[in-house]
């Protein structure tokens, strides 16, 4: 399913043959909403559990009710995921943050250092919240909670800056560790 030839993982672990209905269902919806099945639901496809498991929480982080726009949301997976060098992840948001803010700019200087991007005080303290979190989380304190209420984010909303880096700290190590290559696809979209 991938425009490689190139194995989309490290490991050997194909996917469940013959999917699952409802697993075929929610890749032909990727394919017909995305013109493709995501590498990383592929790699997760070895283990039906372990696929719902993260398309699950992917879905209710990112696509679910919050107040952070789609667009910070995403922003917050490239920033993550650049400081931790995660290329799957830098591809495939970077391709999601040019989509969405219709600025293939941005999308790159998000994937390269976000702090040179034009980006509101509210935008730069929740990227700088989700780095500190994601280099050096002891370092966590009462006051850069208080910095981010101070631009105008909640409580809920620290929780879900929060839940967000986390997931991608977690998916930018599997990533790592299986060596998972982005779709070809993300390269040129929304450029």
């Amino acid at each position: 399913m991938s425009n490689s030839t190139k194995p989309i993982s490290a490991l050997d672990l194909p996917m469940v043959d013959p999917l699952p209905k409802e697993t075929q269902k929610y890749f032909d919806i990727c394919i017909e909403k995305l013109g493709m099945v995501p590498n990383v639901l592929q790699a997760y496809a070895f283990d039906i559990n372990k696929l719902n498991a993260f398309t699950t929480m992917y879905n209710d982080l990112m696509l679910g009710d919050s107040s952070l726009s789609k667009l910070e949301r995403e922003m917050i997976a490239v920033a993550v995921s650049s400081t931790n060098r995660c290329w799957y992840c830098q591809v495939a948001h970077g391709a999601t943050v040019r989509e969405l803010s219709g600025n293939p700019v941005l999308g790159e200087q998000m994937v390269m250092n976000y702090r040179v991007a034009d980006l509101t005080p509210k935008q730069r303290a929740m990227l700088d919240f989700a780095i500190l979190l994601t280099e050096t989380p002891d370092r966590v304190t009462d006051a850069d909670r208080a910095a981010l209420r101070e631009v105008g984010f909640s409580d809920r909303d620290i929780f879900d800056i929060a839940s967000i880096t986390a997931f991608f700290n977690m998916t930018n190590r599997v990533a790592a560790a299986t060596e998972m290559e982005p779709n070809d696809a993300y390269h040129s979209h929304a450029r």
